[in-house]
């Protein structure tokens, strides 16, 4: 019978000790449904998933953040909208639970108040493609609010425009004194030349693994992550509706019911309504390229990954990665 011990050699099996006793428990909350930009192909937008009364009273948040925190969750991801539009809200997270700011990077969030809040910045494209899908060039604000923040880095959604070209983005980051994880559009609203052909995507997997090599100390990352997601294949598996780990539980009927997320939920900014997933219940899953729920994917097929060496080191470092991430151990 093959066992972690046995697969694995001392250093790894130190490391793989690192993150087994993690137990992350994650959810997803719509801070706000207002954001200050409507970027093309935004999954929150195009969804209608914004089309909820937002819960205003800041003592109800924390309120529901403790009944969260009871319930197990040990991190919670904030999304919106602009999560930074309501840093009030923000803080009562902070103040309670282990917390991730998903933002644009717009607004400058205080540090004196927020010491090591975990941020990621969006990041879609290089300038030409920022300002076609988001209106501006979010970059040259984000770099000049964040620049050398330790708990920062860019959450990098890598274009079909941006194959052969990521190379003078992430050269930029690494002069902001910033780190970047790379995750690709899903192009929820069809943009015109914003859709995967697998080419693009067998070329940009190669190009990825070049720049992990060449930037080891900014990219966040592994070759193993770029495989699953450019391919969307996992062990002789395709990634879509029947493997996605990242399902909100009171909704998911699947039946035979695959491996997932224990008691992950999406709230909605009412406190009240959940989404289906972590992104859009509008989205087809199998044109799906989010970052966190194809890492997510990995994370929980352990077994799967004890088959060989090699694929036990693959899951280990996925799941470093994920918890780097979000701070559950250092860079």
């Amino acid at each position: 019978m093959k066992t972690v011990s046995s697969l694995l050699d001392k250093e790894w099996y130190d490391r793989y000790k690192r993150i087994s006793t993690l137990n992350i428990r994650s959810s997803i909350y719509d801070v706000t449904n207002r954001c200050n930009l409507r970027c093309k192909g935004c999954f929150f937008f195009s969804s209608g998933e914004h089309q909820v009364e937002e819960e205003m009273d800041v003592k109800k948040w924390e309120d529901f953040i403790d009944q969260e925190k009871g319930r197990g969750v040990n991190l919670a991801i904030l999304i919106g909208g602009e999560p930074t539009l309501c840093m009030d809200r923000v803080e009562a997270f902070y103040k309670r639970l282990p917390t991730y700011c998903a933002t644009n990077g717009l607004i400058k969030i205080d540090r004196k108040k927020l010491p090591d809040l975990m941020v990621g910045i969006s990041l879609w494209g290089g300038g030409e493609d920022e300002k076609i899908l988001r209106g501006r060039d979010t970059f040259a604000i984000s770099s000049k609010n964040y620049a050398g923040d330790p708990y920062t880095y860019y959450l990098y959604t890598i274009t079909p425009r941006q194959v052969g070209k990521i190379e003078p983005v992430i050269k930029q980051i690494v002069d902001a004194g910033l780190k970047v994880h790379l995750q690709l559009l899903s192009n929820d609203e069809s943009v015109d030349g914003f859709s995967w052909q697998t080419s693009e995507l067998k070329d940009l997997r190669h190009e990825m693994d070049e720049m992990l090599d060449k930037y080891p100390r900014t990219m966040i990352s592994s070759k193993y992550y770029h495989e699953v997601i450019t391919t969307g294949m996992m062990m002789g598996r395709r990634f879509g509706w029947n493997e996605c780990p990242s399902v909100t539980e009171s909704m998911d009927n699947r039946k035979p019911q695959p491996r997932r997320l224990i008691h992950f939920f999406r709230w909605a900014a009412d406190l009240k309504t959940v989404h289906r997933c972590c992104t859009s219940a509008t989205r087809d899953c199998s044109t799906c390229k989010d970052g966190a729920a194809h890492m997510s994917w990995i994370m929980v097929n352990k077994r799967e990954h004890m088959k060989s060496t090699e694929d036990l080191k693959n899951w280990i470092e996925v799941y470093e990665m994920f918890a780097k991430l979000y701070s559950f151990i250092p860079w």
